[in-house]
């Protein structure tokens, strides 16, 4: 279990600097957007690769910051069961949650935009169709890649569940019941 543990330590050290990249992705698309503005309505000016590019960093930060979201627990949950049940029965359902839910949508869904939204766009070398538009390829990367971090985050907190079942280890529990 101890080696499970520390592949799970591993899986989190990524995902917080990926989430740190989301974060900052997200700076610089609200940056971008305000310059875009800037020059849009100041300068009369229309630029597409600034309006691409605030996409483009908006996209990846939403994408590489679903695994950070999930490690810190702060995804939504559906409170119909989770909020009646005792600290073990949260493990429980997060397990069967992450094992028959998370993992199998996210490994279909690496695969299929792999094959299917990156690798054609790879293939063709694709680009906007807007004048002065950006290189496609790259941000259709960040989809596969982005649901296979998340997928490893799964990982990494089945571990931790399965770990604090056994008595292994101690979660911090950072679930808020919502208020009525």
């Amino acid at each position: 279990m101890n080696m499970l543990l520390r592949l799970s330590g591993w899986i989190d050290w990524v995902g917080e600097r990926v989430g740190r990249v989301a974060n900052v992705m997200i700076l610089l698309s609200c940056l971008i957007s305000a310059t875009n503005a800037l020059i849009r309505y100041g300068f009369d000016w229309s630029n597409n690769w600034a309006l691409e590019l605030q996409w483009y960093l908006f996209g990846a930060a939403v994408m590489l910051g679903a695994s950070y979201t999930f490690q810190r627990n702060e995804h939504v949950r559906v409170d119909l069961v989770y909020a009646n049940v005792s600290e073990r029965g949260r493990l429980w359902i997060d397990i069967f949650g992450v094992i028959f839910f998370l993992l199998p949508a996210c490994f279909l869904f690496t695969y299929l935009s792999w094959i299917s939204l990156f690798m054609p766009s790879w293939d063709i070398l694709e680009e906007s169709s807007n004048a002065g538009g950006l290189i496609r390829y790259p941000i259709k990367f960040i989809v596969p890649v982005g649901f296979a971090m998340l997928a490893l985050q799964g990982i990494s907190e089945l571990i931790k569940r399965i770990a604090a079942l056994r008595g292994d280890v101690v979660l911090e529990s950072k679930y808020e019941r919502p208020v009525q």
